[in-house]
């Protein structure tokens, strides 16, 4: 393992992150397991960054990929392929966006990246709106919209972007007030800041925004946002990337939870609907996915082998409810999480929805960030079998949960357990 930590400091980035003072090289999977390069077996919390949706080695989906590897793995937009049509009237039908049209690429960020050149194209103006601690991707143009420094190593941008309150429910200057004054004083400041410019071409939010924590605002705000943003035209682009294909629970969409005024006008999603192979893409209203006056293709999105797992792996998800499971086995490992932190004074907060859990730390007697405690919980997680995630922003600090949403009862409290255990040594 040294030797190949070594060979992958020689030849790739400094600044390509790596979980651990001893790099993990995970060698294979199965179910809510992986296993590393000496044996070790560990409970997976994270799934690949919310990726690997159902689970390890999922037969249906292993079985789809092979089969589809044995025809044709590939062969670009230019030609009609069956596996992409048949995909792509699946998630127009479930998008709930009316006269829908989808878009395939590889990732997140280029989904987010396409719907940025849909919206500004459309409305014809570069400026969007984003919220404050967000992250949408690492191309030039998502970087340069993301609102969280730490994820976004440049100022320069094609995009001239405005923040806005409203993202993180705790902290921040409205965050004393309760769930219906939040609202309305986040609302407040959208309408100030429209006040002084000219109308933007959008606004893109994650429900739930992932690198930043997974913190999100009370139910209903992006809805009375949206008010506010039809009376000039402008445009709600709901990322879905981390909160799609039912990880919260609740609802199938994280704007669901949103949904008094509509669905968005454009949604953009990715990770979890591949399993592990490279998904992304765009839906949005027809005469917006058509307002591009130029050819476009995509080589590598919508391509045989990843549709073909996409098919399989959304219609496991669909045949066996885990949108149901998320919101049970979620709905118990949150409780138990919480019994937790009221014993430990490090930790601030329990949030989440689902199978999508934040734990935010904080120096004990402080309001303060601890990444070094958060680092800590990590490393003592993985040292009795369990992998998470971390995440944050503006001086915060949190464990990110995601497990496969097929995740049991019995591995939800195993790894409750082993969590406590690895919070206890650092408080």
């Amino acid at each position: 393992m040294n030797d190949l930590f070594a060979r992958h400091r020689q030849v790739l980035p400094d600044w390509l992150a790596l979980y651990y003072d001893e790099p993990l090289e995970i060698t294979h999977g199965e179910g809510r397991h992986v296993w590393d390069a000496d044996g070790n077996r560990y409970l997976d919390f994270f799934g690949g960054i919310l990726t690997t949706m159902t689970a390890h080695a999922l037969p249906e989906v292993t079985k789809a990929v092979s089969e589809q590897a044995g025809r044709i793995i590939h062969s670009s937009t230019l030609y009609l392929n069956r596996p992409m049509v048949e995909l792509a009237e699946r998630i127009a039908q479930l998008s709930g966006i009316p006269d829908a049209r989808v878009f395939f690429t590889t990732s997140g960020t280029e989904a987010n990246d396409t719907a940025l050149l849909l919206a500004t194209t459309y409305r014809r103006t570069n400026t969007v709106l984003a919220m404050r601690n967000s992250y949408h991707g690492r191309s030039f143009s998502s970087v340069g919209i993301t609102g969280n420094k730490g994820w976004s190593p440049t100022s320069l941008s094609p995009l001239q972007t405005l923040y806005v309150h409203g993202g993180v429910r705790t902290r921040g200057p409205f965050a004393e007030l309760n769930d219906r004054d939040f609202i309305a004083a986040c609302v407040a400041d959208l309408r100030d800041l429209l006040g002084h410019t000219r109308a933007p071409a959008a606004l893109i939010a994650e429900p739930i925004q992932g690198v930043g924590g997974f913190t999100s605002p009370p139910d209903g705000l992006y809805a009375a946002f949206r008010k506010v943003l039809q009376e000039q035209g402008i445009l709600w682009i709901a990322d879905e990337v981390q909160t799609g294909w039912g990880r919260t629970g609740e609802h199938f969409w994280g704007w669901q939870a949103h949904g008094q005024s509509g669905p968005p006008d454009i949604l953009t999603f990715a990770k979890g609907i591949g399993n592990g192979m490279s998904i992304g893409g765009v839906v949005a209203r027809s005469e917006i996915m058509n307002c591009l006056d130029s050819n476009s293709i995509s080589t590598f999105g919508g391509t045989q082998i990843t549709m073909a797992a996409g098919l399989a792996n959304l219609s496991y998800l669909l045949e066996h409810d885990l949108q149901g499971n998320a919101r049970r086995v979620g709905g118990l490992l949150i409780e138990r999480l919480r019994s937790v932190a009221a014993q430990l004074p490090g930790v601030r907060e329990v949030r989440g929805r689902g199978l999508m859990i934040g734990v935010e730390l904080v120096r004990p007697g402080t309001d303060e960030a601890d990444p070094a405690s958060a680092s800590a919980v990590l490393e003592a997680a993985r040292e009795a079998g369990l992998l998470i995630g971390k995440g944050g922003g503006h001086n915060t600090s949190a464990l990110r949960i995601a497990p496969p949403l097929s995740l049991t009862v019995a591995e939800a409290e195993e790894g409750a357990a082993i969590l406590e255990q690895a919070l206890r040594s650092a408080y």
